[in-house]
């Protein structure tokens, strides 16, 4: 469930975005999103669609992905996040936290590499 003071509105070249609809301080879980879980094999078909993009790593052994509920997969990417996301794999979910207060109106950023200042290039940055 995603907290009620979040918002998803259009950023140009980048698409849809999440963004807060009031301040919220540091420290915040602004949303605890249940997963769907998929093997291996079923990410491989995943990616060859639209849904690639959308999909996280999942497992103790990192050998599954799950899609997110609620607007986690549509948290834009950042190298210096203003969020982070914790998965809890025996509940089977994502909760996404803010990591320093953050302004009414502005982009809800997690970096794609699940530390939020985490600076290794993601897949789409490399593949450029």
């Amino acid at each position: 469930m995603h907290s009620e003071f979040l918002y998803i509105d259009e950023v140009k070249d980048k698409g849809r975005a999440v963004f807060a609809g009031k301040k919220i301080r540091a420290g915040t879980v602004i949303e605890t999103s249940p997963v769907i879980v998929m093997s291996g094999e079923e990410r491989s078909l995943l990616d060859q669609t639209l849904l690639h993009d959308y999909i996280f790593v999942w497992g103790e052994n990192k050998d599954q992905c799950c899609m997110a509920l609620g607007y986690v997969a549509v948290y834009n990417h950042s190298y210096r996040s203003n969020c982070e996301y914790f998965m809890n794999y025996k509940e089977r979910t994502i909760e996404v936290k803010t990591i320093r207060d953050i302004r009414a109106g502005e982009e809800l950023t997690i970096n794609y590499n699940g530390d939020w200042n985490n600076p290794e290039k993601v897949w789409f940055d490399v593949r450029e």
